[in-house]
C-alpha cells in the first residue's frame, strides 16, 4: 500500500566482487538509511556502504502503521527531567524527519496534524487527564479530550476520552527511503540491494560474506531490527513479531464524515494488544492490532511469514472486526490491502542503541517495539555521533547501551509466547 502511487522502482544492482568500506551498514530501512545519510553528511570522504538483503523499505520501515510518535516504550516517566528529555528527544526526531523532507524537497507523502491515545475505560481516562496536567506542569503540552470533545474529532465507539499530541503525525516510509536513495548515491554511498549478509566475522577489520563477494569494513552497523538474531546477535534480546495490517481504499470527504474521522493523523488505544489506525493524505485508513490474532511469533525467530495474506484469514478478519467495533460505518468499507510485517520487540519494550565488540566497531540500534518510525530515523543521528565520539547528548537517555535480554531459547520461547498469549490475552513482557 505504501508503495502505490509512487514512481516505478528499480533496485540498484547487488554486490558483485569483494569490496572495502570504512563503515558497512547492514539493512536498508530507516535505521540503515538514516545512519548512512548522517555519516556521509558529517564525513563526506568516508567510504560508506549499505547492504540490503532485498529492497529498500522491504522490512518494517515499509510495512508499518505509519505513525510518527513521541516517547520511548519501556521507560518509567516518574522523573520530570528524564520525562522532558525523552519527550524533547523524540519530538526533535519528528522535527528531523520533516526537516529532512523539506530541506531536500523529497516527494514524500506525510501529514503532521497530531495523533491520539484513545482511552476505553473511564478510570484510565481520568488518570490520563491527570497525567496531562502533570506533564503540563513539567513543560510538556498535550491536550486532553473528554468523551464529548473526542466525538467531535474522532468518532471512536466506546471511548471515554483521549490524549492528543499535536506534534505527532504520519509518514510514508517507502517514499522517504526511496526519496533518499539518489541523494545517498550522489554523495558517494555504495548501495547494494538484493545483497543479504550471510556471515559476519568480527575483528579489527570485519568481514561480511554475501552471495556476490566479501566486504571488509573497519566498522559495521546492525540496522536490521527484528531480523538481527538471524545474524547471530541479540538472540535473547529481540523477538521478531509478525504484525498483520489492513488498509482501505481512499475515502472521500463524505465517507470520512460518515465514519467519524476528523482532522487527526492517527490513534492508538490503551489496551495491551494495542489497536491503531492512521489516515494517509489520500484518505486510506491503515488499521492493525487489537487482539492476539493480529500478531504472530513463528518458531525459531523466523522472519518471513509463510504464504500470501490469504494464509492468515483469521488474523485479518479479527482486525476488521475491531475496526468495525470502533467505527461501525467501516462495515461498508472495502479493504483494499492486507499485509504482514516483522517488528523487533524487547521484553521490556525498551529499544537499545550503542556499540559493542572486542574492537568497539559493531554499532547497532534495534528493538523499537512499535515506535520505530520516529526512533529508527533518530537512530541515524545517534549512531553517527557514537561513531564520531561526540555522543554526550545521548549518554543519559534510557536507550543508550540499554541491556536487552530475558527471552528464553527455543522451544521455551515458542511455547511460552503461545501459552502466555492464549491464557492471558496479553503480550509477554518484563517490567522495566
Amino acid at each position: 500500500m505504501w508503495s502505490e502511487a509512487g514512481p516505478p522502482y528499480e533496485p540498484v544492482p547487488p554486490l558483485r566482487g569483494d569490496a572495502v568500506a570504512d563503515v558497512a551498514i547492514i539493512g536498508g530501512g530507516f535505521t540503515g538509511v538514516s545512519t548512512a545519510y548522517h555519516l556521509i553528511r558529517r564525513f563526506p570522504s568516508l567510504r560508506v556502504m549499505v547492504l540490503e538483503a532485498r529492497h529498500l523499505a522491504n522490512g518494517a520501515s515499509g510495512r508499518n502503521g505509519g505513525m510518527m510518535l513521541n516517547w520511548i516504550n519501556g521507560v518509567n516517566y516518574s522523573d520530570p527531567e528524564l520525562t522532558r528529555r525523552v519527550y524533547d528527544t523524540t519530538r526533535e526526531g519528528i522535527d528531523g524527519i520533516v526537516g529532512l523532507i523539506q530541506e531536500h524537497g523529497l516527494p514524500v507523502r506525510y501529514r503532521r496534524d497530531g495523533c491520539m491515545e484513545v482511552l476505553t475505560d473511564a478510570r484510565r481516562a481520568e488518570a490520563a487527564h491527570a497525567r496531562v496536567e502533570q506533564l503540563a506542569a513539567w513543560g510538556i503540552s498535550l491536550q486532553y479530550l473528554d468523551g464529548a470533545a473526542l466525538a467531535k474529532r474522532l468518532g471512536v465507539q466506546g471511548a471515554a476520552g483521549a490524549v492528543l499530541d499535536a506534534t505527532e503525525g504520519q509518514l510514508n516510509g517507502v517514499d522517504l527511503l526511496r526519496g533518499l536513495r539518489p541523494l545517498l548515491l550522489a554523495r558517494g554511498v555504495a548501495l547494494h540491494e538484493d545483497t543479504p549478509v550471510l556471515r559476519i566475522r568480527e575483528g579489527r577489520t570485519i568481514e561480511l560474506t554475501t552471495p556476490g563477494g566479501v566486504v571488509r569494513a573497519s566498522a559495521i552497523v546492525l540496522a536490521t531490527n527484528g531480523y538481527t538474531p538471524r545474524l547471530g546477535y541479540f538472540k535473547g534480546g529481540i523477538l521478531p513479531l509478525h504484525s498483520h495490517v489492513v488498509a482501505t481504499e481512499p475515502l472521500d470527504a463524505e465517507a470520512r464524515a460518515a465514519l467519524g474521522w476528523g482532522q487527526v493523523a492517527g490513534f492508538s488505544d490503551d489496551l495491551d494488544r494495542i489497536a491503531y489506525a492512521s489516515m494517509t493524505p489520500a484518505g486510506e485508513i491503515v488499521f492493525g492490532g487489537g487482539s492476539n490474532a493480529a500478531y504472530a511469533y513463528l518458531y525459531g525467530n523466523r522472519t518471513s511469514y509463510p504464504g500470501s495474506p490469504d494464509s492468515a484469514p483469521q488474523a485479518f478478519e479479527a482486525i476488521r472486526r475491531r475496526f468495525v467495533e470502533y467505527f461501525p460505518a467501516a462495515e461498508r468499507l472495502k479493504i483494499a490491502h492486507r499485509w504482514t510485517g516483522t517488528l523487533g520487540v524487547t521484553m521490556s519494550r525498551l529499544c537499545s542503541m550503542g556499540v559493542r565488540g572486542e574492537h568497539r566497531n559493531v554499532y547497532y540500534a534495534l528493538g523499537y517495539s512499535g515506535h520505530g518510525v520516529t526512533l529508527a530515523n533518530l537512530a541515524g543521528r545517534v549512531l553517527c555521533d557514537l561513531y564520531a565520539g561526540d555522543d554526550a547528548r545521548w549518554r543519559e537517555l534510557p536507550f543508550t547501551m540499554a541491556r536487552l535480554g530475558g527471552i528464553p531459547p527455543e522451544p521455551l520461547r515458542w511455547l511460552g509466547y503461545h501459552a502466555y498469549t492464549k491464557l492471558t490475552g496479553r503480550s509477554p513482557r518484563r517490567a522495566g
